[in-house]
């Protein structure tokens, strides 16, 4: 066998736009919503308000609107 193939487990497309499972994308919308809460009743602390970042973070690589949830 040839040195210079590449390996088949690394065989995977690098530019999904989506999670492998859609249970990623239920679980970050009920963390965000969870959040929401939270800021209602804490305020913004700035520990929230890095959670929120991050989970606006996912939204944007899932391709969700937080306007519409």
């Amino acid at each position: 066998m040839p040195a210079n193939k590449r390996p088949r487990k690394v065989n995977y497309s690098v530019n999904k736009k989506w999670p492998k499972t859609w249970s990623k994308v239920a679980k970050s919308i009920v963390h965000y919503k969870k959040l929401q809460e939270r800021i209602k009743f804490e305020w913004e602390t700035k520990w929230l308000m890095n959670a929120v970042d991050k989970v606006s973070k996912k939204f944007k690589k899932y391709w969700i609107n937080p306007n519409k949830i």
